[in-house]
C-alpha cells in the first residue's frame, strides 16, 4: 500500500468519524472511523521511514578515472571553463 492508499485511508475514517450519522445494529461506526484513521496513519509513518531510507546517496568506492589523459578537449585541462 502506497501514501495514496494511506490518505484514503485517513479520508475515509474521517468521513465514518465525523461526517456521518448513520446507526447500525452491531457495528460503531465512529469506532471504525478512528481504526481507519489509525492504520493510515501507521501506513504514512512507515512509508516516510521506508523511503528516507531508499534515498541515501552513497559515493562511488572507486574514483572515476579519464579513458585517456593525455587528451586535450579544452575542458580537462582548465582553459575551457
Amino acid at each position: 500500500m502506497g501514501l495514496g492508499g494511506c490518505i484514503i485511508l485517513i479520508a475515509a475514517g474521517a468521513i465514518l468519524t465525523f461526517a456521518t450519522d448513520w446507526d447500525m445494529d452491531g457495528v460503531n461506526l465512529d469506532l471504525v472511523g478512528i481504526i481507519l484513521m489509525i492504520v493510515g496513519l501507521i501506513g504514512v509513518t512507515t512509508f516516510s521511514s521506508i523511503a528516507r531510507r531508499k534515498r541515501v546517496v552513497v559515493p562511488p568506492s572507486t574514483p572515476v578515472v579519464s579513458e585517456d589523459p593525455h587528451r586535450r578537449d579544452g575542458y580537462s585541462d582548465g582553459y575551457g571553463v
